[in-house]
């Protein structure tokens, strides 16, 4: 497993300060990285350094990206001679909400797909809620507004602050039943290839259960409990994009070590 992150916009040979202790961690654990200039990249331009950085199966961790721009990565890659790990179907099966609901949709709220455009009245109507959580097809709005609406009016209001935010809507609207959720009990687990990790090592059954059910080989699982004791599925998330939240640099790096050896002898079995 050889790892890609972003670079420095100010020093290209030091990794992205965000991405710092986790490259020095990775590293330490014996995987090859790489660096790459994503204010290049998003105008065009793709250059590794050092150039001969990767080969085989690379795992990219940085800022997120939509869908498009994971395919025009996943081509630059390849034109180096190496491959991602995640296709470009892989990456989108996870980032995108409306993608993975039918799969976990007894996890996780209620949720109705919307255009930026809809009758948000009629849609509420349709349902019945009297709350609803708003996002797109990525994030919820961060701002002190808070995410949670309990009107049409509320909606729009909450998709006029996302676009104004973050500049664009992405994918579309999604409308997710309101549920009294504990937000201090939010834990975020890893899945690499079909084996669901923890930071403390212990892993409930149902992140397992969504292990089983999710075809990618790399994505972070957030789960939170609610008002009743219940585990539920907040988000699911492409790995490569996804941040470590409460996991340390060295429990990471750890996991994607003991991942990359269990693949490695997998491989030497198949060939023997």
């Amino acid at each position: 497993m050889h790892l890609l992150y972003p670079c420095d916009p100010f020093d290209r040979r030091q990794p992205d300060e965000d991405y710092r202790d986790e490259f020095a961690a990775v590293r330490a654990a014996g995987l090859r990285c790489a660096l790459f200039s994503f204010e290049d990249f998003q105008s065009g331009a793709f250059k590794m350094l050092p150039s001969t950085a990767l080969q085989g199966d690379v795992v990219y961790r940085g800022w997120m990206l939509a869908p498009e721009d994971y395919e025009r990565l996943c081509h630059a890659v390849e034109a180096s001679g190496a491959r991602m790990r995640a296709s470009p179907h892989a990456y989108k099966r996870c980032h995108y909400l409306p993608e993975w609901y039918d799969a976990c949709r007894e996890f996780t709220p209620h949720t109705v797909f919307c255009t930026q455009d809809d009758d948000f009245a009629a849609r509420l109507g349709d349902v019945g809620w009297t709350a609803c959580f708003v996002k797109d097809f990525v994030k919820s709005l961060t701002t002190f507004r808070g995410s949670v609406a309990r009107s049409a009016a509320e909606v729009s209001e909450i998709v006029d602050l996302m676009a104004r935010y973050r500049g664009r809507i992405e994918g579309g609207i999604c409308l997710r039943e309101f549920e009294d959720l504990v937000t201090d009990t939010e834990e975020r687990y890893f899945v690499i290839d079909g084996r669901a990790h923890a930071r403390d090592g212990d892993v409930p059954a149902i992140v397992h259960d969504i292990a089983r059910r999710i075809n990618s080989p790399f994505f972070s699982v957030d789960i939170v409990r609610d008002s009743a004791g219940r585990l539920r599925l907040i988000e699911l998330g492409d790995g490569q994009v996804s941040d470590r939240k409460k996991w340390s640099a060295s429990k990471f790096a750890e996991m994607l070590h003991g991942c990359a050896d269990e693949a490695l002898q997998r491989d030497q079995r198949m060939s023997d």
